[in-house]
C-alpha cells in the first residue's frame, strides 16, 4: 500500500469536516472556552486543551488535524473524565521546530508518551484517530504499563497488508511544494483524491485549516520511514483492553486492517459508527460519543 494513500485517506477527514457548516463556530466557541496549554517534550513545544475532571482521556488527531479535531468530543467527555487534546508535533498552533526532519509515526508515538510523563499522569485512556491512532497504538505497544484502555478508529497500519507495486501519484503535489507552492500543492493533492475541482468547492475556513498544517503534510510526502514496522506479533503484545472503531462508509483498506488487528490483539472489541466514513468523529459524533464512552465505563 503506497504511502500516498495513507496521506490522501487522513485527508478526506478534514474534508468531511467541510460539509457542516457549523464546524468553524464550534471551533471558535471551544477556543473562547478552554484555555490553551504548552507542553515541551523531546525537545518541541506542542499546545494542548484540559478540561474536566476524572480519569484522563488523551486524543490524539490525525493528518492535516489538530486538538480543534476534537471539538464534538471535549464538552460530553469532560462531564466526566479530564479531557486532553493536543496538537502532534507540526501541527497548528505548535512553532516549527527546529529539527524537522522526521516525520515518521514512530516519532509521534515518543512524543506521545513523553507528553503523558510530562503531565505526571500514572495511567491514561487514548483515543487515537486515523494517523494519530497509529502512533497511540504503538505508545501502547511499548509502554503499556501507561495505558487504562485503548479506542482506535481506522488506524492506517499499512505494514499489517501487502504492499503494492502503484507508482507515485504525488510527484505533481511534491513539486508543487518544492517551488514553495503550498496553496497549489494542497490543491492539487486534493483535485487528486477527490476530483477534479474539489479544492474550489471547500469552504474557505476549511482551506484555511489545512494551510495551517500544510507543512506536515509536505514533510510525510516526503518522508522515506513514514510507517514503523508492525506486524501480528506486535499486535499480541497490546494487552490492554481496546475498542476498535470502524466507519460504515469508510473505504475498503481500513475494513481490511481492522480485520487483521481484531484477529491480532488479544483483549479487543469492535464496533462500527453508522452513516459515516472516516471522518465518524464529527460525521456522526453522537454515536461516536456514546460507544466510546459506553466502552470507557467497562473499564
Amino acid at each position: 500500500m503506497p504511502k500516498f494513500i495513507l496521506v490522501c485517506i487522513n485527508l478526506l477527514f478534514m474534508v468531511c469536516l467541510s460539509a457542516n457548516p457549523l464546524f468553524g463556530q464550534e471551533q471558535d466557541k471551544m477556543t473562547e472556552q478552554v484555555q490553551i496549554k504548552e507542553a515541551k517534550v523531546n525537545g518541541v513545544t506542542l499546545n494542548y486543551i484540559e478540561t474536566g475532571e476524572g480519569e484522563p482521556i488523551i486524543f490524539v488527531h490525525g493528518t492535516l488535524g489538530d486538538y480543534r479535531t476534537w471539538t464534538e468530543q471535549i464538552g460530553p467527555f469532560s462531564n466526566n473524565y479530564q479531557v486532553i487534546a493536543y496538537s502532534r508535533r507540526y501541527h497548528f498552533p505548535n512553532p516549527w521546530p527546529q529539527d524537522s526532519s522526521n516525520f515518521s509515526v514512530t516519532i509521534h508515538a515518543k512524543d506521545l508518551v513523553e507528553f503523558i510523563k510530562h503531565l505526571k499522569l500514572k495511567q491514561v485512556h487514548l483515543v487515537g484517530h486515523s494517523f494519530g491512532a497509529f502512533a497511540a497504538l504503538l505508545a501502547t505497544r511499548n509502554y503499556p504499563e501507561l495505558i487504562q484502555s485503548l479506542i482506535l478508529g481506522e488506524p492506517p497500519v499499512m505494514p499489517l497488508l501487502e504492499t503494492s507495486s502503484e507508482g507515485d501519484p504525488n510527484l505533481q503535489v511534491r513539486e508543487a511544494f518544492i517551488r514553495g507552492e503550498t496553496e497549489e500543492a494542497i490543491r492539487q493533492f486534493i483535485n487528486i483524491v477527490l476530483g477534479e475541482g474539489a479544492y474550489e468547492k471547500l469552504p474557505k475556513t476549511i482551506r484555511a485549516n489545512m494551510m495551517d498544517n500544510s507543512r506536515e503534510l509536505e514533510g510525510a510526502m516526503k518522508e522515506e520511514n513514514l510507517f514503523a514496522p508492525f506486524s501480528c506479533e506486535d499486535a499480541g503484545k497490546v494487552n490492554v483492553p481496546t475498542l476498535l472503531i470502524d466507519g460504515e462508509l469508510s473505504p475498503e483498506v481500513f475494513g481490511l486492517i481492522n480485520d487483521t488487528l481484531e484477529r491480532c490483539l488479544p483483549n479487543s472489541k469492535r464496533i462500527v459508527i453508522p452513516s459515516a466514513s472516516h471522518g465518524f468523529v464529527y460525521e456522526n459524533p453522537q454515536d461516536f460519543n456514546e460507544e466510546v464512552i459506553r466502552f470507557l465505563k467497562t473499564q
